[in-house]
C-alpha cells in the first residue's frame, strides 16, 4: 500500500513585511558595525518577500506595525500573542484548505495539524474540524513545537494511517505565524534570525488514491553534538528562537558523512528532485555542498525562500506544491531540519 499527497493548497497573509522589517531592524541596531553587518547579510539572504497579517508600520513615525500590536518599549506578552495566534492561525489554515479546491469533507477521516508558533486548547485540529463541519468521530492530532522539520512527522503520521486503512482520507495542515514572535533587540544575531521568518499555511490531502506525490520511506536522524544549535523556548514576551551560526556547517558535515543513512542506500544521483526545507540561504548551500548536488537542483527551495521566506513547518509543503504546479516529474528526496538537531527525510515520486 502506498499513500499519496493528492493535492496541496497554500495560503499567505495579506501583507508583505520584509522591507518594513529591514527598516525596523536597521533602526534598532544602534551600533554602526552591527548595522553594517545586518545590512550586508540582508542583501545576501536570498529573501525578497515575507508575509504577515499585520500591516507594515511607518518606521519614521515610530510605528512597528500599523495596528499597534508592537509598540516600541512595550512589546506584547506571550499571552497577548497567543490570543492573536488563536484567531489568525485558524483563518489562515482555512484559507489553505480552500485552496485545495473542491473536496468532499464528509470523506475526511483524520486531521493532523503541525504548528510551532502557538498553542490553544481546544487546539487547531478541533477548531478546524468544527469550522469545516467535519464528522464528529474525526481522528485528530497536533504535531506541536517540533520546529521547521514538523511537516515530515505530520506526513509520516498520515502515511501510516493510510497504510493501515486504505479508505482513510487525511487532511494535513501546517500553519505558522512566525511574525507573532518579533522582539526588540540590539543584538545583530537575533535580528538576523528574525530576518528569515514569515507566515504561511498549507493543507494537503493524503490518501491511497494514486494521484499526485507518492510517499516512500521516511527516516529521522538525530545529528550528534548539535542539541544546542537550534532552540525554541517560550519566554515572557513571545517564543525565543536561537540559531547558531554553526548550523549550516553541521548540516554539511552530517550529510557528507552519510547522516546515519538519511538517504538510505541510494546514491545522490538516483534522485531527480530535491525538496529541501528553505531554512535559509546558508542552509540550502550546506545541503548542496554536503551532498555534492548539481547547481540548480535546489531551485524550487531557493524560489520559495526568495518569495516567501522561511515559514517554519509550512515551508517544505510550499516547495512540494511548487513542484506539482510546475509539472516536475521523477524520483525525489525531501529533507528538513529542526531543533534537536534533527534531520527528517522521505522519498517521494511524481509520475507523469
Amino acid at each position: 500500500m502506498t499513500a499519496f499527497i493528492n493535492r496541496i493548497g497554500t495560503a499567505l497573509p495579506a501583507h508583505d513585511i520584509h522591507a518594513a522589517f529591514l527598516a525596523f531592524a536597521t533602526e534598532s541596531l544602534t551600533d554602526p558595525k552591527s548595522r553594517s553587518v545586518f545590512q550586508r547579510m540582508a542583501v545576501r539572504s536570498g529573501i525578497g518577500h515575507r508575509f504577515s497579517h499585520m500591516r507594515p508600520g511607518d518606521i519614521a513615525a515610530g510605528e512597528v506595525d500599523a495596528d499597534g500590536f508592537y509598540r516600541r518599549g512595550d512589546f506584547p506578552t506571550t499571552a497577548t500573542r497567543m490570543r492573536a495566534y488563536e484567531t489568525h492561525a485558524l483563518d489562515l489554515a482555512i484559507a489553505a484548505v480552500i485552496q485545495l479546491g473542491p473536496i468532499a469533507l464528509d470523506t475526511i477521516t483524520h486531521i493532523i495539524v503541525a504548528s510551532c508558533t502557538g498553542f490553544s486548547a481546544p487546539g487547531l485540529d478541533l477548531q478546524l474540524a468544527e469550522r469545516l463541519g467535519l464528522r464528529a468521530e474525526i481522528g485528530h492530532m497536533i504535531v506541536g513545537f517540533m520546529g521547521c522539520a514538523a511537516a515530515v512527522p505530520a506526513l509520516r503520521a498520515a502515511d501510516a494511517l493510510v497504510r493501515a486503512d486504505p479508505t482513510a482520507h487525511v487532511l494535513v495542515v501546517n500553519v505558522e505565524l512566525c511574525s507573532l514572535h518579533l522582539r526588540e533587540t540590539e543584538e545583530v544575531e537575533t535580528a538576523l534570525t528574525f530576518l528569515l521568518f514569515g507566515d504561511g499555511a498549507t493543507a494537503a490531502l493524503v490518501s491511497a488514491d494514486p494521484t499526485g506525490i507518492a510517499l516512500g520511506a521516511f527516516r529521522s536522524v538525530i545529528i550528534p553534538d548539535s542539541a544546542n544549535l537550534i532552540t525554541w523556548a517560550i519566554g515572557d514576551h513571545g517564543f525565543e528562537m536561537f540559531l547558531s551560526g554553526r548550523v549550516p556547517g553541521r548540516i554539511a558535515d552530517a550529510l557528507r558523512s552519510g547522516a546515519g543513512g538519511l538517504l538510505g542506500n541510494d546514491p545522490v544521483e538516483s534522485f531527480d528532485l530535491w525538496a529541501v526545507h528553505a531554512g535559509g540561504r546558508t542552509v540550502l548551500d550546506a545541503v548542496e555542498i554536503g551532498l555534492g548536488l548539481a547547481p540548480g537542483l535546489l531551485a524550487p527551495s531557493r524560489n520559495i525562500l526568495q518569495n516567501r521566506g522561511n515559514m517554519s513547518s509550512a515551508t517544505l509543503m510550499f516547495v512540494l506544491e511548487s513542484m506539482m504546479a510546475q509539472g516536475n516529474r521523477g524520483r525525489g528526496m525531501a529533507l528538513a531540519f529542526g531543533p534537536g538537531m534533527v534531520a527528517e527525510s522521505f522519498r517521494f515520486s511524481i509520475a507523469a
